[in-house]
């Protein structure tokens, strides 16, 4: 599966849950959030001022 930025945080949680703990180790805690549902994976690294390219790095493995 290939994750990407557009994606919710919660469209990637229901493809690949153990991505939950990669989202937590970049202190993302947006697993159980009600805004995981509508927030893309940019928007949410942008807000949490997490680098984006290394997320989505840390999330491809």
């Amino acid at each position: 599966m290939t994750i990407d930025a557009k994606m919710t945080i919660a469209d990637i949680l229901r493809q690949k849950p153990e991505s939950a703990k990669v989202l937590q180790r970049f202190g993302m805690h947006c697993i159980g959030c009600a805004v995981a549902s509508g927030e893309s994976l940019s928007d949410a690294a942008k807000a949490h001022g997490i680098a984006l390219p290394e997320l989505l790095k840390a999330l491809q493995e």
